[in-house]
């Protein structure tokens, strides 16, 4: 099975090797029709701890690293994120 890649913004970078990323996704009401902007946090492991807040970094689906982290930065993601 494939494993999903997500991209967000990181909203906290206080934790060591640990970032919080804020995932934004649209959604269609089912009845109104309207657009609806839905989030979702994730904590994902930064090694190098080289994301800083306000960053947009991919994470990609891993093995579970502690009981709430189960997602890992791309790399290439985090320094491309730096540089703009």
């Amino acid at each position: 099975m494939p494993r999903r890649v997500l991209t967000g913004t990181v909203v906290s970078d206080a934790m060591d090797k640990t970032i919080t990323v804020l995932v934004e996704r649209q959604i269609k009401h089912p009845v109104y029709k309207k657009f609806i902007r839905r989030t979702s946090k994730f904590l994902a492991h930064d090694e190098g701890n080289s994301a800083k807040k306000g960053d947009t970094v991919s994470i990609i689906e891993s093995r579970p690293i502690s009981k709430r982290k189960s997602w890992v930065l791309v790399a290439d993601s985090a320094a491309g994120g730096q540089a703009g």
